[in-house]
């Protein structure tokens, strides 16, 4: 596939999805008007039946306003339709009755129509700081230099005192311009609109674990535990793993800490009490900015609540469901089952048969019974911890004895055996001239690794090594013979090769 058919194929996928079925459509404007009317920005759940209502009540509002392209149906066909469309959801209040709310498909696209419909600013001073700021602050976190993390923070640190001091001077203090309180708004409330729909697709995400977890006990083709391992892991991944899960666990972090929600509200009370903003903002944008923390909190209670009826549907299911006692049901049906086939093979078609309709009580004469007994729950004596003082005492030399080869000294052994008169014929013979201490078998690697950096080949012979421990134990080991060079031969060669 190219490159572009590739590109194609990614772009009709974003197509199919609900958000843009939605605004792609004729009636797109009627439906989003609808939308917002009937759930606000909230997207507080509504009972099915005031729903159905208030959709015929809006739409013949809108027929009479001039407007022919509608959706046609009583509300209540007309909510089907949007249910099929993944618009909308129906589901059961905390007191049992049908509520409908909306998606996180249909809240994103409300969101989409919000942004297009506030006025947008362009490039200015303010987007540029946020995000120089916003790379400043992330590097500041995300940096694993220590040094450059100090250095960053130290920069910050200076420039907020410099401002600091310069305002405790009395200098003058350098008023917002309108544009950039204006870009600021936009931003603002960019991000906050956002919320609802992050929050919507947490609580679809729950919802769609629970029927999942619903169809997986139905099934009972796993066991109940892998089912329960899988939920856990699952939801861990939802908060941790998905931007909408991170938005979440933000969200519950901040109303945990009430010092976060005071600061929130005050600095959304400064900014609405700020000269411009009335010049600004209209009445539908500060009553967002004023309601940002009944907007999370309300958000945030909708996923805690999906995510109580998982752990209801686990607990419920956990509570009541015995699987030994549906194994001892389903072979008593079996038993039953192949009773009847054998009574019917020998009785006629209009035979019968009195069964009494509860069965008769077992009755036992004596039970083995074996009581508890308290010692098999005795846990075993704690490990003590040894005394360090009570180590043995080891010495430099034993530890060295215990080391690597000693290739200083062999080195030096190796050129001495050269330079004799009569050198050793080969490694071996040199390994056995060796003092004791420095016959230890690993001493041997260091001989041949000696030998490998002189360029020495080994014959296909073998010769023992007589080797010694440094606890006085001695073994022999059999290598391949590393003949030595004759230092006399190779000066004869030398002066061959000048005459």
């Amino acid at each position: 596939m190219s490159e572009i058919a590739g590109e194609l194929a990614r772009v009709r996928s974003a197509f199919a999805q609900p958000t843009l079925t939605l605004l792609h459509q004729r009636q797109a404007p009627v439906v989003i008007t609808i939308f917002r009317a009937a759930f606000g920005r909230n997207n507080k759940p509504i009972a099915t039946a005031r729903l159905h209502t208030q959709v015929e009540e809006h739409l013949a509002q809108i027929r009479l306003a001039g407007e022919t392209d509608v959706p046609n149906g009583s509300g209540r066909e007309v909510c089907h339709r949007w249910m099929r469309g993944q618009w909308l959801v129906r589901s059961l209040d905390d007191a049992g009755h049908e509520v409908y709310s909306l998606t996180s498909h249909a809240q994103q696209a409300l969101e989409l129509v919000k942004t297009l419909a506030r006025d947008r600013a362009t490039l200015s001073e303010h987007r540029i700081a946020t995000i120089l700021g916003t790379v400043r602050r992330f590097n500041a976190e995300a940096n694993p230099d220590r040094t450059a993390r100090v250095t960053i923070l130290n920069t910050e640190i200076a420039r907020l005192q410099a401002e600091r001091d310069r305002l405790v001077e009395g200098a003058e203090i350098v008023s917002a311009t309108e544009d950039y309180m204006l870009e600021g708004f936009t931003e603002l409330l960019s991000l906050i609109s956002a919320l609802p729909s992050d929050f919507a697709r947490v609580e679809e995400r729950f919802a769609t674990i629970r029927g999942e977890i619903l169809a997986a006990f139905r099934a009972e083709d796993r066991p109940a535990g892998e089912v329960i391992d899988d939920y856990l892991s699952r939801a861990d991944a939802l908060v941790t793993a998905t931007h909408e899960g991170r938005a979440f666990e933000g969200a519950f972090a901040l109303l945990r800490d009430d010092a976060l929600v005071t600061q929130l509200r005050e600095d959304l009370t400064a900014l609405l009490d700020h000269p411009l903003s009335s010049a600004i903002l209209g009445d539908s944008d500060r009553a967002e900015l004023r309601g940002t923390v009944r907007l999370v909190r309300d958000g945030l209670d909708r996923v805690l609540a999906q995510r109580s009826r998982v752990t209801a549907t686990l607990k419920e299911y956990i509570v009541s469901h015995d699987d030994s006692r549906d194994r001892e049901l389903e072979q008593t049906l079996r038993l039953v089952e192949s009773e009847l086939m054998t009574w019917i093979a020998t009785t006629g078609p209009r035979a019968s048969h009195d069964v009494p309709l509860l069965p008769t009580r077992a009755t036992f004469d004596h039970l083995r019974e074996r009581f508890h007994d308290p010692a098999d729950d005795v846990l075993p004596d704690r490990i003590s911890v040894a005394d360090p003082a009570a180590a043995p005492v080891v010495s430099l030399a034993e530890l060295m004895a215990q080391g690597g080869p000693r290739l200083g000294s062999l080195r030096e052994r190796l050129e001495q055996a050269l330079g004799e008169l009569v050198p050793a014929a080969s490694l071996g013979e040199l390994f056995d001239r060796l003092e004791p201490s420095m016959r230890r078998p690993v001493e041997i690697f260091g001989l041949l690794h000696l030998a490998a950096d002189h360029g020495w080949e080994a014959d296909d012979a073998l010769e023992s090594y007589a080797t010694v421990r440094h606890d006085g134990s001695r073994r022999e080991f059999a290598v391949p013979r590393m003949p030595l060079p004759d230092p006399d031969l190779a000066i004869d060669d030398q002066q061959e090769t000048r005459a």
